[in-house]
């Protein structure tokens, strides 16, 4: 069971709940993960186009660690051990994807649902993590790994692509 949206919206004012949920996105009330998943595009594609992968890399890096305390914060907040409001880890995982690929709308869009894909069917070892690792790291941690499973798709696609 979800928050309410009322309930949701006033959190934000915790500037660490806005982190946590991108900016409000996973407040909307169906498939908060996706619209997570798609408000880290438009993001990446800034970070990209004007730092270039490194930048992106750097990003996730970043967004990783802040990410863990304000999910910790989301979590006390919101009193649930991985609230569907929290998609800073989406954002991550659908970041670490996007390295993987060109910059390009098309290939944003393949990124876009290899993420999606593996963040629903989390193969192992994202689902032992979701399951056995808490708190802010465990919410994380199985994006990260629904990530490079993406990412290493995604790269597979790129290279049969190129041939």
């Amino acid at each position: 069971m979800g928050i309410r949206i009322s309930e949701g919206w006033s959190s934000l004012r915790d500037p660490r709940l806005v982190l946590a949920t991108g900016l409000g996105a996973g407040l909307l009330p169906i498939a908060p993960g996706t619209w997570g998943s798609l408000i880290a595009l438009p993001f990446a594609w800034v970070i990209e186009a004007s730092l270039g992968l490194p930048g992106l890399l750097a990003g996730i890096v970043v967004l990783f660690a802040v990410g863990i305390p304000c999910t910790n914060a989301a979590i006390r907040k919101l009193g649930r051990e991985d609230p569907q409001a929290v998609v800073v880890d989406e954002i991550v995982g659908q970041w670490i994807v996007l390295l993987a690929v060109p910059h390009a709308l098309a290939w944003y869009g393949v990124a876009f649902v290899l993420f999606r894909l593996f963040d629903i069917a989390k193969p192992w070892p994202a689902s032992w993590a979701d399951r056995h690792v808490k708190g802010g790291l465990g919410v994380m941690l199985d994006d990260v790994i629904a990530g490079l499973y993406g990412a290493a798709v995604a790269l597979i696609a790129v290279q049969l692509w190129e041939m």
